[in-house]
């Protein structure tokens, strides 16, 4: 890893979340003043569905699958801080660094993986889960539930951009994780 992540990644380490509802995603309802996020795709039927897109979660597959790359790539684990780095095509301008940290994880028989909130320096406040769960039925579910309000200036800047980018992301998210899946 190049010393200038390292040193980012020790910070970030240091640094406590940059909103105090950590957890709420674990919940069915998230906190008021954010913007609110649910969005969920059908991934097939049965356990062997559920483990495989479950261990394709816990190792940040979501997001290595959209592009971000993920320091230090271990599965994601509570307590964990990484730093999600992502360029925007075409420009040669320096990649983006995000600091965030898993806050939960549940590995469960019918329910698997994690979320996230930002620490400080992340364009955003608020936190993100990816949970793989299979139904009564027997049918598995991937969903994305986020609670988020832009925090840098940038953000704010352009935030008609910002939160369509924001909506990429997770349709993105939903696409790798079925793409997944499927291979």
């Amino acid at each position: 890893m190049p010393a200038d992540l390292r040193s980012r990644l020790a910070a970030a380490r240091a640094a406590s979340p940059s909103y105090p509802e950590v957890g709420a995603t674990r919940g069915a309802t998230l906190p008021p003043g954010y913007a609110h996020l649910r969005r969920r795709v059908h991934l097939g039927h049965g356990h062997e569905v559920l483990e495989r897109a479950g261990r394709h979660v816990l190792g940040w597959g979501t997001q290595l699958g959209t592009g971000f790359a993920v320091y230090p790539g271990a599965p994601a684990e509570p307590g964990a801080t990484v730093l999600l780095r992502i360029g925007l095509p075409g420009l040669r301008l320096p990649r983006l660094v995000i600091p965030c940290r898993v806050v939960w994880t549940v590995r469960e028989q019918d329910r698997i993986g994690f979320a996230y909130g930002t620490l400080p320096g992340h364009p955003e406040r608020g936190e993100e889960s990816f949970v793989v769960s299979m139904d009564a039925a027997g049918d598995v579910w991937f969903e994305v539930t986020a609670f988020s309000r832009l925090a840098s200036w940038y953000a704010r800047l352009g935030r008609p951009v910002a939160l369509v980018l924001q909506y990429l992301a997770i349709e993105r998210y939903l696409s790798a994780v079925a793409a997944a899946v499927r291979a």
